[in-house]
Order: structure tokens, then C-alpha cells, then sequence
């Protein structure tokens, strides 16, 4: 009688782990798709509903006031609760936020409310969801992932969402009936979606904070005092965190409707392409951040605001000679510079926080980092007394700043190949 040999001694190799963090990535797509959908349609909320620009950039930015109370009480809940009951509990939140928006197609009341649970949604998603991507690409989820993996996991799904929701949306505007209806729908689709795959994840944290353990038999060891991560926090993640979407807040809400003048029947699909290429640019330029951070602690981040630099300086460009191709060279640039500080902020957390304070400190750095999407406001507020461009050129100078900062603390404190 013969029997089959188990696959580690046919192959010669163990069999690889079950890929958790793969099922667990979605939900970052949906929570990127949720904030970007919007985005895209910012012109059809121009000539549908007939909103002024002022409006509709203070409904771009209300996401914020959402996002960060679902990031500072995201986090610190999933660190206390658990990954699972949070992240199901922000989509079903992002869901009904979408709902709402469809209602304001007929009902743009609603469209503030909507927008405000979008960002309490995609808040929640952010912190739960980045920590159990980290975790469950992490020992004993994941023993075969190289180091520094699940940072760029997070960014990556994340920008994956931002990519394709915009230009879903703007493609089903475009052609679809009822537009400003049916452009939500996908959403509720990947949502439903995200969640049946996150189903079948194991739970990383118990009720307190730890990680959940498989099975052992060894003691466990008394628990060591956590480092404080504050000072580093402050001095090489605060800094940059804002320009991760400083970036493409400017190029998705205010480039598009600055140089669409003479596309006329096409904004929204050119909406679309530049919400599509701005995170998509920032999907590509991953191989470079894992290079860069090889090199220098700092290196992403300084190339990142390097990016965000010419960027800034590209838009003025084609803001003041009104060329749609030049807004779109613009965006990728800012794209990159997006994904290259994403990737730095992302790894530099899961580097700096222990176990029990991963999700909150997520948290804090998302939040940060959302605070980037005010800058489309306050840029319709000041091309009241100066024009377009010559805000953009201005954005280049606390940019510039930031960078001299973090080149300075970078190099002053010395060197670190990043875990």
C-alpha cells in the first residue's frame, strides 16, 4: 500500500503560511475608495446640483473633521477590543456614508453627513486595519515576509482604493444614468466584498491589547516596560506625516477644476484620469521606498518632500498656462512624492511602536496625515486675494522647510536600516 508524502518532504520547503494579510488588505482598498470616490465628482457636482466651488471644497474637507475622531478612538478601541469588531464596525459605517451620498444626488443636505461618516469610516479602517495587516504579516501569522513588509502592505492597498475609486466613480458619471447615483454603487459592492473576505481573518489582539498566541507551551515572560516613542514620533514622523496628502488633495480637488476650462463635456473623465494616475503614481514608486529605506532612515522621506517640492512647482506651471497635460504630469509627481512619504510614515511607526500601542500610534500618524486634506480650502479661500499659481508657488516654502528639518534631525541623529 502506498501513501502520499507530505508536501514539506515532496518539495523539500515547509508550506508557505496562509496569506491572512491578503483578505485583511481589502479593507484598506475599500477605505481609499470611499474617500476618493468623491472626488472625482467634484465637477459634476458643479453642473448637476449646481454647487459652488467653495462648497464643494468644504465638502471635501469635512471628510477630515470625521476622519480624525475615528482615527484618535479607532485605534485606541482596536488596541483594547480587538482588530475585527472595529473594522466591521467602520464598514458598515462607510457604507451607510455612501448611501447618504447617493441620497444627496436629489437631497445635497445630505451630502454633509455623508461626507462626515465617510471620514469616520475610512478613520477607523485606517487604524484597525493597518494593525492587523502588521500583525498578520508578522510571526507566527507570517514567517517568511521580509522585514519592513506590512508597512508597505497598508500603503499599497490603501493607494490601491484611492487609484481606482476616483476613476470608477468618474468612468460610471460619465456614462452611466443617474450619475451621481450609480458612481456610489461600486463602493457598496468592494465594501460587502472587503467584508466577507475579512470574515475568514483570525483576531491578532485579545480585549487589553496583546497578540493572540496559536498554541505554545513555553512560559510566557513577564512583560517589559515599552520604550517611549513620543520624542522620535515627534521629531521624524510629525513633520512629514501633512504632505501625505498635502499632495494629492491639491492634485485631485484643485488642479482639475484650474485647468479643465477647454474639456468641456470630459471633466469629470479627466477627474477621473487624475485621481486614477496621482495614487497610482504612488503604487509604482513602492519598489523605490523599499530601496531608499535600505539605504536611510530618512532617505523615503526626503525624496518623498523632494517630490512634493517639484510637484508643488509643476502645478503653478500648469495653472498659469492652463494645460491639462501639464496638471497631469503635475499629479503624478505629487503621486510619487505621496507614496514615497506614505511608505516612510508607515514604516517608521510599525518600527517605533510596541504591540499594545501600534493601532493608536497608526492612528496618530493617519491623522496627521489627513490633516493635508484641508489644503484644497484653504486654497479657494486665499485665490480670493492672490491667484492660483502664486499659492502653489507659496506651498513650495513650508515644504522646502519640512524638508531642511527632517534632513537636519535625520543626519544629526545618525543612522538606522529600518526593521
Amino acid at each position: 500500500m502506498t501513501t502520499t508524502a507530505p508536501a514539506r518532504l515532496a518539495t523539500g520547503r515547509p508550506p508557505l503560511p496562509p496569506r491572512h494579510w491578503l483578505r485583511t488588505g481589502w479593507v484598506m482598498t475599500a477605505s481609499g475608495w470611499s474617500a476618493n470616490q468623491f472626488s472625482a465628482l467634484l465637477g459634476a457636482y458643479h453642473s448637476g446640483p449646481g454647487l459652488t466651488a467653495a462648497t464643494t471644497s468644504a465638502l471635501f474637507g469635512v471628510y477630515v473633521l470625521g476622519l480624525i475622531p475615528g482615527l484618535l478612538l479607532g485605534g485606541p478601541l482596536a488596541d483594547r477590543r480587538g482588530r475585527r469588531p472595529v473594522v466591521f464596525s467602520a464598514l458598515a459605517i462607510s457604507a451607510l456614508a455612501t448611501a447618504l451620498l447617493m441620497a444627496g444626488a436629489t437631497a445635497t443636505g445630505l451630502l454633509w453627513p455623508g461626507r462626515f461618516l465617510t471620514g469616520i469610516g475610512a478613520g477607523a479602517l485606517l487604524s484597525a486595519g493597518s494593525a492587523w495587516i502588521k500583525e498578520l504579516s508578522s510571526p507566527p501569522y507570517d514567517t517568511v515576509s521580509a522585514a519592513g513588509a506590512a508597512a508597505r502592505r497598508s500603503g499599497l492597498f490603501l493607494s490601491a482604493g484611492f487609484a481606482t475609486g476616483g476613476l470608477a466613480a468618474a468612468l460610471t458619471a460619465q456614462w452611466a444614468p443617474a450619475p451621481l447615483i450609480t458612481a456610489y454603487l461600486p463602493h457598496l459592492a468592494l465594501s460587502a466584498a472587503a467584508a466577507l473576505l475579512a470574515a475568514r481573518t483570525p483576531e491578532t489582539a485579545t480585549p487589553g491589547g496583546q497578540l493572540t498566541a496559536i498554541t505554545t507551551a513555553a512560559p510566557v515572560p513577564a512583560p517589559v516596560p515599552a520604550p517611549d516613542t513620543a520624542p522620535a514620533f515627534r521629531r521624524l514622523v510629525a513633520p512629514v506625516a501633512p504632505w501625505v496628502f498635502v499632495a494629492p488633495s491639491i492634485a485631485l480637488a484643485t488642479l482639475p477644476g484650474l485647468v479643465d476650462a477647454g474639456l468641456t463635456g470630459w471633466q469629470t473623465v479627466y477627474a477621473g484620469i487624475v485621481t486614477a494616475v496621482t495614487p497610482g503614481t504612488g503604487l509604482l514608486v513602492a519598489p523605490l521606498a523599499r530601496r531608499l529605506a535600505a539605504r536611510h532612515r530618512i532617505a523615503t522621506a526626503v525624496a518623498g518632500l523632494a517630490a512634493v517640492i517639484l510637484g508643488l512647482l509643476l502645478a503653478a506651471l500648469a495653472v498659469a498656462c492652463v494645460r491639462p497635460d501639464a496638471a497631469l504630469l503635475a499629479a503624478a509627481v505629487l503621486g510619487a512624492g505621496y507614496g514615497l512619504c506614505v511608505a516612510y510614515g508607515l514604516t517608521e511607526v510599525a518600527a517605533l511602536a510596541p504591540p499594545d500601542r501600534l493601532a493608536r500610534l497608526t492612528a496618530r500618524f493617519w491623522a496627521l496625515c489627513y490633516l493635508g486634506f484641508c489644503t484644497p480650502y484653504a486654497i479657494t479661500l486665499l485665490t480670493g486675494w492672490f491667484t492660483p499659481a502664486t499659492v502653489l508657488l507659496a506651498a513650495v516654502v513650508p515644504a522646502a522647510a519640512t524638508l531642511a528639518l527632517i534632513t537636519h534631525r535625520g543626519t544629526r541623529r545618525g543612522t538606522r536600516r529600518p526593521i
